[in-house]
């Protein structure tokens, strides 16, 4: 078994309304030393594969078809044995 851990984040070129709105509240709550706020997601996935490497491809082909917008989004996935 092994757990896969994804995190999805905004590429650079696109705007990020939900981060803006966040460093915005953060700066009104006297966090001023904060510069820019993006906002992602993380995914954690149990994977009963007999390899890492499968495991990571079932990952990635999860990423690619359901969990992140390839126009949009990258990904980065770890994955450990567990």
């Amino acid at each position: 078994m092994y757990k896969a851990s994804v995190r999805v984040t905004l590429r650079p070129s696109i705007l990020d309304p939900q981060g803006k709105t966040t460093h915005h509240a953060l700066e009104n709550l006297g966090f001023d030393r904060v510069e820019r706020v993006r906002i992602g997601k993380f995914v954690e996935m149990w994977i009963d594969e007999r390899t890492e490497e499968e495991a990571e491809r079932a990952a990635r082909a999860a990423c690619e078809r359901l969990l992140a917008n390839p126009v949009m989004e990258n990904f980065e996935i770890s994955v450990k044995k567990i």
